[in-house]
């Protein structure tokens, strides 16, 4: 994850989310405020990261061990056309 998308998500799930928690929940210290903040920067990042995990494609036809071995001999393949 890069760009305007890491941006947007850190201001979003950084500060306006805990801060519009902050204020309905009728917290008062800033320690209360970052551990608000904390929570949601947190549960956004592993949200995205399970995300990224199920947008690959499945096995489809491939035995786990075919799909290992394709992927292996694909970053094989790469190598070598970088050298």
């Amino acid at each position: 994850m890069s760009g305007i998308r890491l941006v947007v998500g850190v201001v979003v799930m950084g500060l306006l989310v805990p801060l519009a928690l902050f204020f309905l929940l009728g917290l008062r210290t800033f320690p209360q405020f970052f551990t608000v903040a904390a929570c949601t920067l947190i549960s956004w990042g592993v949200a995205d990261v399970m995300a990224g995990i199920l947008e690959r494609p499945r096995l489809k036809d491939r035995s786990p061990t075919g799909a290992i071995r394709e992927d292996w001999d694909r970053r094989q393949g790469d190598r070598r056309k970088g050298d």
